[in-house]
């Protein structure tokens, strides 16, 4: 198959068929790992999902105590005036 490149401002880019997407287990996908394998580029399925385990990990240091806010609690008190 051969697909055109096409100008994206100053980069390259190009669109990849739902149907081969699909053949690489990437339909569906939001991310991939790209690399260059003897002059290919090479697009693969992630090896685990961006901020995975951040929930569980801000969810310990809530239960040690350790999530006060750094900078304290500040408003922008003059908000109260603004018209939206």
């Amino acid at each position: 198959m051969e697909i055109a490149i096409r100008n994206i401002g100053n980069s390259k880019g190009v669109v990849l068929p739902k149907p081969l997407l699909a053949q690489a287990g990437l339909e569906g996908e939001t991310t991939a790992l790209i690399q260059v394998e003897n002059g290919s580029i090479v697009l693969s399925k992630s090896s685990k999902p961006l901020r995975a385990g951040w929930a569980l990990a801000a969810a310990a240091i809530a239960e040690q105590g350790e999530d006060e806010l750094i900078m304290g609690e500040f408003g922008n008190a003059d908000d109260a005036e603004l018209r939206w």
